[in-house]
């Protein structure tokens, strides 16, 4: 190769974009006037657009530069004069215009493809329906634009269709005008009062069953709710509204947040790349968080509709609003809605249950992220791809950052932090040090380090000793903080931990601590912001059993010897109740890890029987809180297991872990069937409360224990027949287990539930999802026969997390069996998927990039996948993670 076509490939190759480049934009668009024409197999888009010149703009040029994806540009008007293509500069991504006025009106028409639109960004369309998705950078896949998030713009949208096939259509906003067209079309005008960034346009026209409501105000303004679904399923709507008003009362009674437009609008997409979009009015969503009801949905199902609905709700003021300037403060919005939506749950359901759930999440997918080559700090400082960085990183992580603010501030004061920060910033686009300026004024602290977290990425390891005085009556903590090195930041800087911490006696009872100088009570939370520091307490009389990081009050790894009978004691007294919760993973973990050493060994197995006391005190509880002994029964995941090894060894931890299931399930199988027997309910009325949800999941936590068991198989098949036509949360725990065994009955089960169900996408998806997670041996074999099933559709986001997502995220046993067949197989369906959408081919890649965790031999063969993939033509989103990885 040449040295000119060295640097002409290097041309070609996607470029980073860093934050330290940020300029403010040159140019203005304060009004978007748009008028979109929908036909069947093209759309033409007309733009006007008020542009006014930023004033302390530097650029002498005056040139306008819009960007633009996958148009044709049929005219530009500058000002009301049609401009020759010898006036403008169009290439394959950018329309120049050069010379501009300091004031201008320019009209552009483009005609697009939404019918051709796979990638679904953009305006494309979902079976019979138009819609769009513009965060982060598919605004550019409409019309010509300034697609930035800090381009705040006024906007008025007409909308014309065929009125027979589109009867509905939508826009942001209030709707002004409706009426009849010739032809046997029809337009509507929206118009939406707020200024807002062109990520949170959104357009859709179709017919829909609708389901209205509307809901009062804290100042008494009634505000219309409306969500739309596809046809026929309008009777799975209702749980959906009920959350959407719980979040709209949350928002105000918690945060002083009121709705601000006379009309709340969701619809409900079968082909949607995420979970969901909080376009301003018109929240667009995937039909997985909006549709339920007993027969198809599970708990589960009901639990993640009211956290993604409060989600995208909640983005009305965090995120809309008060938006972001630029993407690398993605987590501005993102961070801060996670945070918010969580608190929400938590208030709703069961706060320990959430925060466990949270918690498990953060460790199972934003820790190994941060450990691996994909690590990058919460608001990052270069990206190739924005799409790459809607990660567990930016928006749990960044949820933990805030919550970590809270504590440092309490309640109160971090309320008033907030109520400054929406009034001080309403409409515009801003920052996280604007957001931290305002905390810090509000409260007086100085949070220059606690700043660290946003720029520094990796999980801080906080290691605690301790010493008991007997004489003096004195009991010290030495608490060190460390952090590994990343490229470009060989020494990281202590970060500011706030250590949520009790002292429990002999008794399990809470210790008064006594701090020189402190007043007095029986939990503390100590700033740990050295690399070393002490602490130490007064007034102990005996040793005492430290209850550490309590609710899990920082995202960093807590190493402390804790002995086996101190974690026992924990689990049966902490009033803590997520350290309850981690007392008892932290024993089983290690017991699970103790296992996984005599195996490679190739020893005898054994566990003690003080496991089985732990578990016989859980489950022998007189009025158990249900919801969390459930939680308290399941063991740490393959996954989380996997990452406390130096290297993964994926055989041993899943034999281990399957040899203490079943041990489990012998030791305990009187205690097991008696619970199960106490709560399971013939299928009967869908209650969701706390209670239920958590008598429920109780019977199938024993089940899954149950169905360990041959003798016991009978319960699995007798629940899902039973269940099958009525009670979704039952049938899917019974086949999980079904699946999961060789059975007799396994392929009937199956069989019968895709003949029961086949006609409801989102009931499909757990019928693929189940298959793809089976821990026997066949499983890769039945995914590609799956992915040529007539259920299967792989332009379906949906249908690919369900089936390859499941397998190669959630299936470790089969995913990297050593013939590496699972990662030959991945590496396939990527390149496939590339071509349709990069979005989800990103999203699929991941399990690839975590290689050097795991032993040489699976280590060469995931590399091998990747370096085949790069040698194909990617995209920049498939690019950029393939590239870092490696």
């Amino acid at each position: 190769m040449t040295q000119a076509s060295i640097q002409d490939e290097a041309q070609t190759l996607p470029q980073a974009i860093y934050l330290k480049n940020y300029q403010a934009p040159h140019y203005f668009i304060d009004e978007v006037n748009l008028s979109v024409d929908l036909y069947d197999d093209h759309a033409l888009v007309t733009s006007h657009l008020q542009i006014r010149r930023n004033q302390v703009s530097t650029d002498p040029s005056k040139a306008l530069v819009l960007y633009g994806e996958e148009m044709t540009l049929i005219s530009v008007k500058l000002n009301r004069v049609t401009l020759s293509p010898q006036q403008y500069d169009v290439t394959e991504k950018l329309l120049t215009i050069p010379h501009m006025t300091d004031q201008a009106e320019l009209e552009i028409v483009t005609r697009i493809l939404p019918q051709k639109n796979t990638a679904l960004s953009g305006l494309y369309r979902s079976a019979n329906t138009f819609c769009t998705q513009c965060e982060a950078e598919g605004f550019r896949r409409i019309t010509y634009f300034m697609d930035r998030p800090d381009i705040l713009s006024r906007y008025s949208t007409r909308i014309t269709a065929d009125a027979k096939a589109y009867p509905i259509l939508l826009s942001n906003g209030n709707l002004i005008e409706s009426g009849r067209l010739e032809n046997g079309r029809h337009f509507a005008v929206w118009q939406d009062p707020f200024n807002k960034p062109c990520y949170l346009f959104a357009l859709v026209a179709g017919d829909f069953d609708l389901l209205a409501d509307s809901f009062s105000t804290q100042s008494g303004r009634e505000v219309a709710l409306r969500i739309y679904v596809e046809k026929g399923y309008g009777n799975q709507a209702h749980h959906a509204m009920h959350c959407v008003k719980q979040a709209m009362r949350w928002d105000e009674e918690k945060y002083g947040r009121e709705y601000d437009l006379d009309i709340y609008m969701i619809v409900a997409i079968s082909d949607f790349n995420m979970g969901a979009m909080e376009n301003k009015g018109l929240n667009i969503f995937n039909t997985k968080y909006v549709l339920a009801k007993p027969e198809t949905a599970t708990d589960e199902d009901y639990i993640h509709i009211l956290s993604v609905i409060g989600h995208e709700y909640f983005h009305n003021w965090s995120g809309n609003r008060v938006t972001c300037r630029d993407w690398f403060q993605l987590s501005l919005k993102e961070g801060l809605t996670i945070f918010r939506d969580q608190s929400f749950t938590e208030d709703l359901l069961s706060a320990a249950v959430m925060r466990i759930r949270d918690v498990n999440y953060l460790r199972e997918s934003q820790f190994p992220e941060d450990a691996g080559p994909l690590a990058h700090p919460v608001r990052p400082d270069s990206y190739i791809e924005i799409n790459n960085f809607y990660t567990a990183t930016v928006y749990n992580k960044g949820a933990e950052v805030l919550r970590m603010l809270q504590t440092m501030l309490g309640k109160a004061l971090f309320r008033k932090g907030m109520d400054l920060y929406f009034a001080r910033y309403d409409g515009q686009a801003v920052t996280i040090e604007d957001y931290i300026k305002t905390m810090e004024e509000i409260s007086g602290l100085d949070l220059s380090q606690f700043r660290r977290w946003y720029t520094q990425s990796r999980t801080p390891t906080l290691t605690v000793e301790d010493n008991y005085d007997a004489e003096r009556n004195t009991y010290t903590l030495t608490f060190a903080q460390a952090c590994a090195p990343t490229q470009g930041e060989p020494e990281k800087k202590p970060f500011y931990i706030p250590m949520r911490m009790g002292l429990l006696n002999e008794k399990g009872e809470d210790l008064p601590l006594h701090i020189q100088g402190e007043p007095v009570s029986t939990e503390k939370v100590i700033a740990v912001t050295e690399a070393m520091q002490m602490l130490q307490f007064q007034k102990v009389s005996s040793r005492p059993i430290p209850s550490l990081l309590r609710n899990f009050s920082a995202p960093v790894k807590l190493h402390y010897r804790y002995s086996d009978n101190e974690l026992a004691f924990l689990c049966r007294h902490d009033s803590d109740a997520f350290n309850r919760w981690e007392a008892g993973q932290k024993y089983t973990l290690r017991l699970l890890l103790n296992l996984c050493r005599d195996e490679q060994q190739e020893k005898n197995l054994h566990l003690p029987t003080e496991l089985i006391d732990m578990y016989q005190h859980m489950l022998k509880q007189t009025k158990p809180d249900k919801f969390l002994l459930a939680e308290c029964l399941s063991l740490p995941s393959e996954k989380y297991i996997g990452e406390q090894m130096e290297v993964v060894d994926v055989d041993a931890i899943h034999s281990t872990r399957e040899f203490t299931l079943m041990w489990l399930a012998q030791s305990l199988q009187a205690v097991f069937l008696d619970l199960y027997h106490d709560n399971y309910r013939e299928p009967g009325e869908y209650q969701f409360n706390i209670e239920e949800i958590g008598r429920r999941q109780l019977q199938n936590a024993c089940l899954a224990y149950l169905m360990q068991l041959p003798a016991h198989a009978n319960l699995g098949e007798r629940q899902f027949v039973s269940a099958l036509k009525s009670d979704m949360t039952n049938t899917q725990a019974a086949l999980v287990s079904i699946a999961n065994q060789d059975l007799p009955f396994r392929e009937k089960a199956l069989a019968d539930f895709y003949s029961t169900w086949k006609h409801d996408a989102l009931v499909v998806d757990k019928w693929l999802a189940i298959q793809a997670g089976t821990k026997l041996p066949f499983a890769l074999k039945e995914i590609r026969k799956l992915m040529r099933h007539e259920a299967f559709d792989i332009k379906n986001p949906n249908k690919v997390y369900a089936l390859i997502g499941t397998f190669a995220y959630r299936n470790s046993v089969n995913f990297h069996a050593i013939n590496g067949d699972g990662y030959a197989f991945l590496g396939e369906v990527v390149q496939r998927l590339d071509e349709l959408n990069p979005q989800v081919a990103a999203r699929m890649v991941k399990p690839l990039t975590t290689w050097n965790r795991y032993d040489k031999e699976r280590q060469a063969l995931m590399r091998m996948q990747l370096e085949l993939l790069l040698k194909k033509r990617l995209s920049s989103d498939l690019y950029e993670l393939v590239t870092k990885s490696l």
